[in-house]
């Protein structure tokens, strides 16, 4: 049967349990919620990424609380000082993003299904790689998470650039887990490494294109001559969870296809 009355604490448990059909398990959600749009409307809101509202998820009897990242520790060690069995996932890949839709059915007595729809998700990633590779050029791709400071793109969206027929220019950075491990001591580097197209995503914040296009020296970056600074919404890309995996991914693809064309 699986646990019954689960708490999720960040957004992906949350997706994922609905594109399951599990959503009537979930008892408590994090207010930073937006996908699927019906579980804001059903579901009490008792967590933001960093804190909790410890009180109110006692009063909910949870018998498994999902969290995500070393972030979220502090929740965790609470509730678990209360008896509560939790599962903090701390994946930054695609592959990883798969495996977790995967270990989080099992979890919840839904493996087969959930490795199913992990298939899914997997050939939807698979036809857009193989589309990629008809682009007639490969454009160069800064990502920014945060702008203040400049904070380059974690390891699951350098991976869904490349699965979309860009090149991130901070691979190197990619490979690092934690944010502050990603900021950009020289914002420079980004004029050196040259983007044709750059793309924000300020973690919640709107992204603002004409910040970034008066930031000194910038105009000399193909992407902001070319008017190439384009907003992917944070949810759709920076929760690892489907939602990067399917209209985050089509997202970047769709401008990614776009400059290309206009290359070709």
């Amino acid at each position: 049967m699986g646990p019954q009355r689960i708490v999720c604490l960040t957004e992906e448990p949350t997706e994922t349990l609905y594109a399951l059909g599990e959503q009537d398990r979930i008892v408590g959600i994090s207010g930073f919620t937006v996908r699927p749009a019906i579980a804001r409307r059903e579901k009490p809101k008792v967590s933001a990424f960093t804190s909790a509202k410890i009180g109110e998820i006692l009063k909910l009897q949870p018998d498994f609380v999902v969290g995500f990242s070393d972030i979220q520790a502090e929740i965790a060690s609470a509730l678990i000082k209360h008896g509560i069995e939790v599962w903090i996932s701390n994946h930054r890949s695609v592959a990883g993003i798969l495996d977790y839709v995967c270990r989080l059915g099992a979890l919840v007595g839904a493996g087969e299904k959930a490795n199913a729809y992990a298939e899914d998700l997997r050939r939807g990633l698979d036809a857009i790689a193989e589309a990629s590779t008809r682009l007639k050029r490969r454009p160069r791709v800064y990502f920014e998470e945060w702008d203040e400071p400049p904070i380059s793109g974690i390891q699951w969206v350098a991976e869904i650039v490349r699965i979309a027929g860009g090149d991130d220019i901070f691979p190197e950075r990619a490979a690092e887990p934690l944010a502050r491990q990603r900021i950009l001591e020289d914002p420079d580097e980004v004029i050196r490494r040259a983007p044709d197209i750059v793309f924000g995503s300020w973690c919640g914040k709107k992204f603002r294109p004409e910040k970034v296009a008066a930031r000194r020296g910038w105009d000399a970056i193909p992407a902001v001559r070319d008017g190439e600074l384009h907003e992917i919404k944070s949810p759709m890309i920076l929760q690892p969870g489907p939602a990067a995996l399917t209209d985050g991914v089509r997202a970047i693809a769709e401008v990614i296809q776009r400059w290309a064309d206009r290359r070709g």
